[in-house]
């Protein structure tokens, strides 16, 4: 198919590039040029670029357009955070008949009821980004189920991965963290350390957008977390971390307003927000209908971040 990525230089189409290229898709990537891939890949040799500012084409009206000009078959979505610029290029590509896979979160879910979260359960995101991910979702599903247009949503957790910081087991991303585990220093956590975090690979989320496409019968109409198979726990996280550095994690732990006063305001802010939502997701959707199955295990996934990071000399 030709496949249009918008947004395809960051995480994702890192890895989702090569796939499509290597499966024989004709593939365009939709970006603002500002930056290559995280990693290389002899893929991006055959890649179409298209230098595209977003925000200013839809303040101008012409993105859905712009896209449809493409003449995509199939349109990746990863940029998108707004209902109405989702609405924009519904408009544009209606009629097309181009399969629409947009790029949610599983913070669509707020806090959990049951875990791990099925898709199934009720959206009560807890602020503006999950508010805005949940319309955008209930939206495309909307014109998939009530008008035909061929729409589905992959839901990635927390990405890891080579090139950028991991979520740590405090819940933010400054790698202080990990360095004061390897010197085998007390770690602070909150409360008890039992909240959850959901982490995946992006090659594991670029996996879920390929057996999304290519199984779209299944695929259409529907929203699929893609995700590790297994959350863990803060205190399990700074357990196994430590590990990775030959130590024994030396953790305590505080009541939040006590251990907010141990970071910086922003670590703190990221914190609240990852132990709030305790994300655990389901993928029992996804490997039924599309065979989705994670190549790396959340631990494995995170350890090759913190690898890239150069905090551990890489397995092997």
């Amino acid at each position: 198919m030709r496949v249009v990525i918008i947004g395809g230089t960051g995480h994702i189409g890192t890895y989702l590039v090569p796939r499509l290229v290597e499966a024989g898709h004709a593939v365009t990537c939709v970006s603002r040029g500002l930056r290559g891939p995280y990693a290389p890949h002899r893929a991006w040799e055959q890649v179409q670029r298209v230098i595209m500012d977003r925000a200013a084409e839809e303040a101008s009206g012409s993105f859905g357009r712009r896209i449809a000009q493409l003449e995509p078959e199939a349109v990746v979505d990863i940029t998108c955070y707004r209902l109405e610029c989702a609405r924009q290029l519904v408009d544009g590509l209606r009629g097309l008949a181009a399969r629409l896979l947009h790029c949610g979160t599983i913070w669509v879910h707020g806090y959990n009821i049951t875990v791990p979260t099925t898709e199934e359960q009720p959206r009560r995101p807890l602020e503006e980004y999950g508010e805005r991910k949940a319309a955008i979702e209930a939206y495309l599903l909307e014109e998939a189920r009530g008008n035909g247009f061929p729409a589905a949503v992959i839901h990635p957790g927390h990405m890891v991965g080579e090139g950028w910081p991991p979520l740590n087991p405090q819940g933010h991303f400054s790698p202080w963290v990990f360095e004061k585990l390897a010197r085998g220093e007390e770690l602070a956590l909150p409360h008890l350390g039992l909240e959850t975090f959901h982490h995946v690979h992006a090659d594991d989320v670029a996996q879920g957008f390929m057996c999304a496409l290519e199984n779209w019968e299944n695929a259409a109409g529907q929203s699929f977390h893609i995700v590790s198979e297994a959350a863990v726990t803060q205190r399990g996280y700074a357990e196994a971390a430590a590990s990775w550095f030959g130590k024994e994690a030396r953790l305590s732990f505080l009541p939040w307003e006590e251990w907010r006063r141990t970071v910086t305001d922003q670590e703190a802010f990221h914190a609240w927000r990852h132990i709030t939502h305790s994300s655990n997701c389901s993928i029992a959707k996804a490997r039924k209908l599309l065979g989705y199955e994670p190549r790396y295990a959340s631990f494995q996934a995170i350890r090759e971040s913190v690898e890239w990071l150069g905090k551990i000399p890489k397995e092997g």
